[in-house]
């Protein structure tokens, strides 16, 4: 029943999506008040030098943005490629198209911020190459499916975690495409992680884009994207790191992008996901 609401929604204008955004903010952070506790002490304790009215003022206008994200999510779900092309504006896509035409592929990172849904199906739009992400897929069966369909509709094929490892040495030296990874989400404890300090505590990060980028040889690119207005991004590419690589190296890449990550975030808190369990536990004595 979800998706075939979602397939309905997506028939709308925009515009006429919004109020149901507004809605899904009302009952999130007024009625059902989800995670506002989390989310007030994540900003208070990242965002230190705000008075408490500014921080007041991130935490509502981050969920008020969760619920346009939500409805911006739908919509592009349905939305041609041109009409999302008109609402993301890629800067300077040259970057990426100069490695394709050299037979290079190329790693794609890009944290919780702005809409990153857009931004995968508009750059799959856009550069005309296989993109492969890594996703988890939803314990709902028939939302997964749709979800999975909808993201792969312009060369997108979302991967799950599980697979990506075998996917990637399948896919490997069968021609140029690209690996787009959200990176900025938290790794299970068992798991190797990159630890540094970011936004003022101290922060795991998957270590799979640096890896990724090692075997394959494949440049990184940082994706930062932009809100322009309601409903509109401009999306600017810049290079992270190039091989060769340093064998001695490892995680330098993960530290740059937390890097880039942090200081989007200090400039437009608002934008940044904080409904996500960012600090799930603290970091380990000797780690």
């Amino acid at each position: 029943m979800l998706p075939l609401f979602f397939r309905f929604l997506a028939l709308f204008p925009l515009p006429l999506l919004y109020p149901w955004g507004f809605g899904v903010y009302v009952v999130g952070f007024f009625v059902l008040r989800w995670r506002r506790d989390q989310v007030e002490h994540d900003i208070a304790v990242s965002l230190p030098d705000l008075t408490p009215v500014e921080r007041r003022r991130v935490v509502r206008q981050s969920y008020r943005r969760v619920g346009d994200l939500v409805m911006e999510m739908i919509w592009g779900f349905g939305a041609n490629a041109d009409a999302l092309l008109r609402r993301v504006a890629f800067e300077n896509p040259d970057l990426v198209d100069r490695y394709v035409t050299a037979g290079q592929s190329v790693v794609l990172l890009t944290p919780h911020y702005c809409n990153w849904e857009w931004l995968y199906l508009a750059g799959g739009a856009r550069f005309g190459i296989p993109i492969d992400t890594v996703y988890q897929p939803h314990r709902l069966k028939s939302l997964d499916r749709y979800l999975v369909a909808a993201r792969s509709r312009f060369g997108g094929r979302p991967i799950p975690r599980k697979e990506f490892v075998y996917e990637l040495l399948k896919s490997a030296g069968a021609g140029p495409r690209a690996y787009s990874l959200i990176a900025d989400q938290t790794p299970k404890r068992n798991e190797r992680k990159h630890w540094t300090r970011f936004l003022g505590r101290e922060t795991a990060f998957y270590v799979g884009a640096d890896q990724i980028a090692r075997y394959l040889d494949a440049p990184v690119v940082y994706v930062s994207m932009k809100r322009v207005r309601r409903g509109f991004y401009s999306v600017r590419l810049d290079v992270l790191a190039e091989p060769p690589y340093d064998a001695g190296g490892h995680e330098e890449i993960m530290e740059r992008f937390a890097r880039r990550a942090e200081q989007a975030a200090l400039e437009s808190p608002a934008d940044f996901l904080w409904l996500q369990k960012r600090w799930k536990y603290p970091r380990p004595a000797g780690e």
